[in-house]
């Protein structure tokens, strides 16, 4: 059965599942605005040398794909200046500000900081009946 999403496996959730808190995506913000937001810009489309973390270039890349591995791949490669230096909590924070923003809902249960819970959760950019839609 597969819960409605397109891609979402029966053992695991989707970002259509309310992922991510408010209070972890308001951090999030806070920690990317400091970290992220030079490269990858206020409004998340890029700098031209970094890619946008919004649209549908974005959408497109990730699609499918688990938030371990977003997590991981974000943990070991950013911030491109200073890579590897953002604790497995703090990238679960940008991960739900990004989430956020993406306009995906808020749930009451934070995005879980250990790789191995978020390897089931994946991200999955439509979900039966709608649509992604970033401002």
């Amino acid at each position: 059965m597969l819960s409605g999403a397109i891609y979402a496996r029966a053992d695991g959730r989707t970002t259509w599942d309310g992922v991510y808190t408010e209070a972890q995506a308001k951090r999030g913000q806070e920690l990317y605005a400091a970290k992220c937001s030079k490269c990858h810009t206020d409004t998340l489309v890029g700098d031209g040398t970094a890619t946008a973390l919004t649209g549908t270039g974005f959408a497109a890349n990730w699609d499918g794909v688990s938030l371990g591995e977003m997590a991981e791949r974000t943990r070991t490669t950013m911030p491109d200046d200073d890579p590897g230096k953002l604790s497995r909590q703090q990238v679960a924070d940008v991960i739900a500000f990004v989430l956020k923003f993406n306009k995906f809902p808020v749930g009451e249960t934070e995005l879980p900081s250990q790789i191995e819970a978020l390897n089931p959760i994946k991200y999955v950019v439509t979900k039966k009946g709608m649509s992604w839609q970033a401002e």
